[in-house]
């Protein structure tokens, strides 16, 4: 499981990114989205999805707010921005590319005896 967390890792900011089009969130209920989207295959780590956080946050992908939870720990929540929106429509259209070529590379090849 090392090899597909790393290749995973590498696309850390674009799952981020998607989680949040939709709702803004914060960083245990996104992680536990990834892991419950992947049946507990993919887990981030704390220290790897709060280094994307800050880096998207830095870049003006997201901003990140505090909660008003009556109850409990305070929440930094996150959300997407539009130029977060566009970043992350690059990068899915970059991993379609780049995986259609995988795909074509990798692909047993019936056509010539299948070597």
């Amino acid at each position: 499981m090392s090899l597909t967390s790393d290749i995973i890792r590498g696309h850390t900011e674009t799952i981020i990114l998607a989680q949040l089009l939709h709702h803004d969130s914060y960083g245990y209920e996104i992680n536990k989205s990834i892991r419950d989207r992947t049946n507990g295959d993919y887990e981030a780590k704390e220290g790897t999805l709060y280094t994307a956080f800050r880096r998207l946050e830095q870049a003006g992908y997201i901003r990140s707010y505090w909660g008003d939870e009556s109850s409990g720990a305070r929440r930094r929540y996150y959300g997407i921005t539009d130029e977060g929106r566009a970043y992350y429509q690059e990068n899915k259209e970059d991993w379609l590319k780049i995986k259609g070529i995988i795909d074509r590379l990798i692909e047993a090849d019936t056509t010539e005896g299948g070597n």
